[in-house]
């Protein structure tokens, strides 16, 4: 590759930074305001301490949602909750077309449907980087989303299954996404945006008990915890040095969806898995494959592609 850019390139400088001793709720909150999925975490002189992300904040919140089920508190099911109406890939659509399509749709991933329409796999940011790396180690052409799909049926849930059960699904798997199937058949997507959103509001529900609640659960539920407590404090960071070959293994090799960018232990800045593929696909565009590619829509109601998507 001619061009060789680095984390200072391409690094994103004005994110939003939480505190150690911030409340934990507030801080969900600020993250679903802000639609942003974590945050990196600094102290009163700007040292970079960790990151709070939507695994940590779903860690923090699941006692909430166990409390609720104690006292008898409606806690959903997946269908109350999925996204029902999604953007799809088929698997023989070329990579570097579907790489183009999550981007421009600013999702960071998207189910695959084989040529019946029936659920074959997931493609996403991190299988993205596959393909990225193939491109920058072997100059190799891109190839169909089929070859990149991840195709771990472990992941795939039930409209039927509880928010409790999905909740410790994502806390036990690197997976952001989880398909819900009815028979072969996609019938909706779960996020770990999704669950948060539900164990949010229904934290909210137990927190305004706990004031006449002997429960010792819901109690536990409502005393106040803070970010420091829950925080991810292994997680990789990136030197500005850092060249986007060493970022895209870092990702590769990790669950991580951003790295911070440290200094002498101050964060200054933030490079997500977006920012590196946006950056890749602009050097990568020459050697676009032209190959016809089709992207199909799940709609609850027809087959034809639904007025909105997602």
């Amino acid at each position: 590759m001619s061009t060789v850019l680095t984390a200072s390139e391409i690094m994103r400088r004005s994110l939003v930074t939480l505190a150690p001793e911030d409340d934990v709720f507030t801080s969900v909150a600020r993250l679903l305001k802000d639609n942003i999925s974590g945050a990196p975490v600094i102290d009163d002189k700007g040292n970079y301490l960790g990151v709070f992300s939507e695994k940590c904040s779903i860690a923090a919140l699941t006692t909430a949602v166990e409390a609720a089920r104690e006292v008898g508190l409606h806690v959903v099911q997946v269908r109350e909750f999925m996204t029902r109406n999604l953007v799809t890939l088929s698997a023989d659509m070329c990579v570097f077309d579907a790489i183009d399509h999550i981007l421009s749709r600013r999702i960071s991933g998207a189910p695959v449907l084989d040529d019946r329409g029936n659920y074959a796999g997931i493609f996403s940011e991190k299988t993205a980087m596959r393909v990225l790396a193939s491109a920058l180690l072997d100059h190799l052409p891109g190839t169909n989303v089929g070859a990149y799909m991840n195709l771990d049926r472990n992941r795939i849930i039930s409209e039927d299954d509880m928010l409790l059960d999905v909740a410790y699904k994502f806390q036990k798997t690197p997976y952001r996404r989880l398909p819900v199937l009815r028979g072969e058949r996609l019938a909706g997507q779960v996020s770990r945006r999704d669950v948060l959103k539900a164990e949010h509001r229904l934290a909210n529900e137990v927190v305004s008990q706990a004031g006449t609640s002997t429960n010792e659960l819901v109690l536990a539920a409502a005393t106040p915890k803070f970010v420091g407590d829950f925080m991810d404090r292994a997680a990789l960071t990136a030197a500005p040095s850092t060249d986007l070959l060493g970022i895209t293994q870092m990702f590769l090799n990790s669950p991580y969806r951003r790295l911070p960018i440290v200094t002498d232990e101050k964060l200054v800045g933030q490079v997500s898995r977006r920012d590196l593929l946006g950056a890749a696909a602009k050097i990568m565009k020459p050697i676009k494959p032209k190959l016809r590619a089709e992207t199909l829509y799940l709609s609850t109601v027809a087959k034809s592609a639904p007025p909105m998507t997602r």
